[in-house]
């Protein structure tokens, strides 16, 4: 049986330079560009911003060196580490083991969870129902409380697509919101957050994706920080900063998404929620039509 999350822990953190140091070291040719938190009190910041405690469990997404995971830890989390770089695991289950519970470090890739087509699956890609029935998460009824909390970075080259396949799979509850109302706590661009939060008239960033988002959660800011806090892969310690010709992007923003209890008890259901999704996505493919003339 896992032990109560002990509060007083203090495991030591990180400085940045030893943080930057571990990446370098393990970083592989030709990695997927990651981004870590290095500085600890930017880990401290985000932790105070996720409102840690015992329960509900927190996923972290790549936690990599690990900083934000000790942080968590420290503030009497019961943390899940999903890693999907082989060089990471043998220091995450190095503290696994001295903590009796509190940790759990799986080989796993959050991102590649539940992919398209049958057949054998090979880790880091995993099947939502595999990963929970192994942690002992059970489902829970969409109006009861946040059952998990995740925390991670949005991978930069599939942001609107993982955006994407996130907000369809809540519309069906489906993979992992099977399991109820999972709270989201990503790393997302500021251009994209600005698509998440935008407003009608706002003709460079209100999109379908911005009204199907607002539909089914309620977002907050929790931070905003500048791309150059945060530690990279790269090789060349590069920023690597996407390009934004029409929106801001000068910092990366920690999203909370919270679906809300009542998205399905006021009409919506998972078997109409297709038609809804849809529709919506034809009526906002042309900015500039009048929503009338679309729907028509």
């Amino acid at each position: 049986p896992r032990q109560r999350p002990d509060s007083r822990l203090q495991l030591r953190l990180p400085e940045a330079a030893e943080a930057a140091r571990l990446v370098l070291e393990r970083a592989r040719p030709s990695p997927p560009l990651r981004r870590f938190i290095a500085c600890p009190d930017l880990a401290r910041a985000v932790r105070a911003s996720l409102e840690c405690g015992p329960e509900p469990v927190i996923l972290e997404c790549e936690p990599g060196p690990g900083v934000l995971t000790r942080t968590l830890l420290n503030a009497g989390a019961r943390v899940v580490a999903l890693e999907s770089d082989k060089a990471f695991l043998p220091d995450l289950q190095s503290l696994e083991n001295s903590l009796h519970g509190q940790l759990e470090v799986v080989y796993c890739d959050f991102f590649r969870l539940d992919p398209l087509g049958c057949g054998s699956m090979k880790p880091p890609a995993m099947y939502s129902e595999k990963l929970f029935e192994n942690l002992g998460i059970l489902a829970v009824p969409w109006t009861a409380d946040v059952p998990v909390k995740i925390i991670g970075f949005l991978p930069q080259k599939k942001e609107r697509n993982i955006l994407w396949k996130l907000i369809f799979v809540m519309y069906e509850r489906s993979s992992i919101f099977r399991y109820g109302r999972i709270e989201l706590n990503m790393f997302v661009s500021e251009k994209e957050y600005k698509v998440l939060t935008a407003k009608p008239g706002e003709l460079r960033s209100y999109q379908a994706l911005s009204v199907l988002w607002q539909t089914a959660c309620e977002i907050q800011l929790l931070h905003m920080e500048p791309w150059s806090s945060f530690l990279t892969n790269s090789k060349t310690r590069g920023l690597a900063i996407p390009k934004s010709m029409l929106l801001p992007n000068d910092h990366l923003c920690l999203v909370r998404m919270t679906p809300r209890r009542n998205l399905f008890t006021d009409g919506m259901t998972t078997t109409n929620s297709s038609t809804f999704f849809l529709m919506i996505k034809q009526c906002l493919a042309k900015r500039k039509s009048k929503l009338i003339d679309r729907l028509k």
